[in-house]
């Protein structure tokens, strides 16, 4: 079966990228915009995956969940191939 779908990754270290994100979610939520739960859920994933994200504990993000989390934030996180 043929696919139409390429599937781009690329590999790049972003120190701090976890505190970044935590920082705009805070943001959110303490200004009542969104809860955390709401915030994973336009993110396409799960609360304790956010969890993880933000403490830095997972190695590889793939770049449609840092987009999703961008757009969840509204944000740019400034990571460029």
């Amino acid at each position: 079966m043929k696919s139409d779908v390429m599937r781009v990754t690329f590999s790049k270290d972003i120190p701090g990228l976890g505190e970044r994100i935590k920082f705009y979610r805070v943001e959110k939520t303490r200004a009542r915009i969104k809860t955390l739960t709401q915030l994973a859920a336009d993110a396409g994933i799960s609360v304790p995956h956010w969890n993880r994200i933000e403490k830095e504990m997972v190695q590889e993000l793939p770049v449609d969940t840092l987009r999703g989390i961008e757009k969840a934030l509204g944000v740019d996180l400034g990571v460029n191939p």
